[in-house]
């Protein structure tokens, strides 16, 4: 589709934006994480089948790091204790499973940088043009510093993230609620909003709450499963919406 087939996005009263894999290339670097640290796991625990990228985009993408770990090891029959976010890296336990993708994750991140899509860049640079406001939806606990390091935390005032869903116990995409505390917190009625996704759980949440528009980004997952995950339109990269 053309721009000119394409909702216009400066007519909705919001577009909330996911952050890994819809603004950044960081969906990337989390994969690389999670099946590095993984497919160690995995081998020394002797659990089978090994990890595959599939395991990415079903049990962990769009969903906060715990919740993640779990769903993952609860799909080869393997249940740990949950612990404590406080658990080194090291523990045996959900969050020290966690944890110990996050280091790998921060290294990387640190080493290699990372840059905003330039197609994601022209939309939001669109929408700050025609006075939308916007906001960043993630369920990534290093969203602040992944907006840092890409030089674009300035543009979004708000960023509901992992940090404060954790802090105010909301559940992980596909519940609704990160989206509609999003929206809270923008000012805007999801009804009259937009969100947009690159996760099939994250396209849940955003249909889950309500927006009048859902827009997925085919980095992977497959326009067919963001379709019928509630996505309204599919696109392969926002510079559609611009171009």
């Amino acid at each position: 589709m053309t721009a000119a087939q394409l909702p216009d996005l400066t007519s909705y009263d919001g577009v909330l934006f996911d952050l890994d894999g819809v603004l950044t290339p960081t969906a990337e670097v989390h994969m690389h994480a999670w099946q590095t640290m993984f497919t160690e796991l995995f081998t020394a625990w002797d659990i089978t089948p090994p990890y595959s990228e599939r395991d990415y985009f079903e049990y962990l993408d769009g969903k906060k790091r715990y919740d993640g770990v779990a769903s993952l090891l609860r799909s080869r029959d393997v249940e740990v204790p949950w612990g404590d976010p406080s658990d080194p890296p090291s523990a045996d336990t959900v969050c020290g499973i966690g944890n110990r993708k996050n280091d790998v994750f921060s290294s990387v991140l640190r080493a290699e940088g990372i840059a905003p899509y330039p197609g994601s860049l022209a939309l939001v640079d669109r929408l700050r043009a025609a006075g939308v406001p916007i906001a960043v939806v993630s369920s990534s606990k290093n969203a602040e510093e992944v907006l840092q390091v890409a030089g674009i935390r300035d543009l979004f005032p708000v960023v509901m993230d992992g940090v404060i869903a954790e802090r105010e116990g909301l559940p992980s995409k596909p519940a609704p609620d990160v989206f509609a505390e999003g929206a809270r917190m923008l000012g805007v009625d999801p009804a009259r909003s937009a969100a947009v996704e690159d996760a099939h759980s994250g396209v849940q949440s955003a249909a889950a709450a309500g927006f009048a528009l859902v827009v997925g980004v085919d980095r992977g997952v497959g326009a067919d499963v963001l379709l019928s995950s509630g996505a309204h339109v599919v696109v392969d990269d926002l510079s559609a919406f611009v171009s």
